[in-house]
């Protein structure tokens, strides 16, 4: 039996730290991948010829050195590929009604971009691909 996730996508805040009262440390941030609205098995376009995207975000959860290492070099926009695993909580709220939530729980996160701080320090170490012409 596996429980294996893979998403690559962009973060959508600045990490966020805690301490658990044992003292481990929790990164986690809001993760966003997109792909493109399907209609009868093709790709629907606005008015303007572009394809429409359908994004889920995901809650992504790190643990201990992963999640300090998030922390210190991983900000808003940034792309990511994360390794993990789903995990699925429940919870009674203040108002006694149970409560679900999904997130998943990194093993590996691979930096698929670099913050955009880094590119105004040192725009000769930035990856420019994406702009050779052909």
């Amino acid at each position: 039996m596996q429980n294996i996730v893979i998403l690559a996508g962009n973060i959508g805040q600045t990490p966020e730290v805690r301490t658990t009262q044992g003292g481990t440390k929790i990164t986690n941030f809001s993760l966003a991948t997109s792909r493109p609205r399907l209609s009868e098995g093709r790709v629907l376009r606005d008015e303007n010829g572009y394809r429409v995207m359908d994004t889920e975000w995901h809650r992504i959860i790190c643990f201990n050195g992963l999640g300090k290492t998030v922390a210190e070099h991983c900000e808003k926009g940034m792309k990511v590929l994360v390794h993990g695993r789903i995990h699925y909580t429940k919870w009674i709220d203040s108002m006694g009604n149970d409560r679900y939530g999904c997130e998943i729980i990194a093993e590996k996160v691979d930096f698929l971009s670099r913050p955009k701080s880094a590119e105004t320090e040192n725009p000769e170490l930035v990856d420019r691909d994406d702009e050779i012409p052909f």
